[in-house]
């Protein structure tokens, strides 16, 4: 698309999804407790500059539903492109190892 950044907003439910994992990360993970913050602040820039990086997600409710993988941290940051309003969306970040995808609506 461009290389200027697009905005991004959050989804509710996916602000309440990062804060439960980035407390839950500071508490239980000693060795890189801020490990939550700045993966996400790097897979933020990527997707604000590069909105398509993402992998399409299959069976999503919406459309235009994209994920990104952050390996250290094993979860999946679910994202779509507004076209129209010009801004990145995040609509879940969610564990790998959960069986089903996030609710998103």
């Amino acid at each position: 698309m461009t290389s200027a950044a697009l905005p991004i907003v959050f989804d509710r439910r996916a602000a309440t999804q990062i804060e439960e994992v980035a407390h839950w990360w500071a508490v239980n993970r000693p060795a890189a407790p801020g490990a939550v913050r700045d993966d996400l602040e790097q897979a933020f820039a990527l997707i604000a500059t590069q909105p398509e990086c993402g992998v399409p997600v299959q069976n999503a409710r919406l459309a235009g539903v994209r994920r990104i993988h952050l390996a250290r941290l094993n979860y999946f940051v679910y994202y779509r492109l507004s076209r129209r309003l010009r801004r990145v969306e995040i609509l879940a970040f969610w564990h790998a190892k959960r069986g089903s995808g996030p609710p998103m609506t």
